[in-house]
């Protein structure tokens, strides 16, 4: 009779055969590495202070921009003097705009001519942000990425 060693069926020990644990961390970085996250990226996710969120192009003309934002109003536009600078002809001037309220944000459509679009729905009204949605300003794709902070105390 053999003697059972404690997780085997045989009785035979497998040193390369362990079990390992990984905590919600590791797995909100698998996560965020699925969906194009790059490390960088992820540690500038990782440092956004709590009432700010990020915006970055994943679709279209300057592809991994970035754009902070951290105002109660942030105006997107092909205006040069938007808070967010779009140089694009599907850009209207004065495009879209994104609020902040505490620590909650949202986009509203600022009556531009080829329209916003989140999770590719046209907008007609003030829509709320959720964190790694996807909002489509002209030819921009563009994802936002809310502060950890706040996402970790249930903002």
């Amino acid at each position: 009779m053999t003697e059972s060693t404690p997780g085997t069926s045989d009785g035979t020990y497998r040193p390369h055969e362990t079990t390992a644990h990984f905590g919600p961390e590791f797995a909100a970085q698998l996560a965020a590495l699925e969906a194009g996250v790059s490390p960088e990226e992820q540690d500038v996710i990782a440092a956004l202070p709590s009432g700010s969120a990020l915006l970055i192009v994943r679709r279209g003309p300057n592809t991994g921009a970035r754009f902070l934002l951290d105002a109660d109003v942030t105006v997107a536009g092909r205006h040069p003097e938007a808070d967010i600078f779009l140089d694009d002809v599907t850009v209207s001037r004065k495009h879209a705009a994104f609020l902040r309220t505490a620590r909650q944000f949202a986009v509203r459509d600022l009556g531009s001519l080829n329209g916003t679009f989140m999770g590719g729905e046209r907008i007609d009204e003030t829509v709320p942000l959720v964190d790694g949605c996807e909002v489509q300003v002209g030819k921009y794709h563009l994802t936002f990425y809310a502060s950890r902070a706040d996402l970790a105390a249930g903002a």
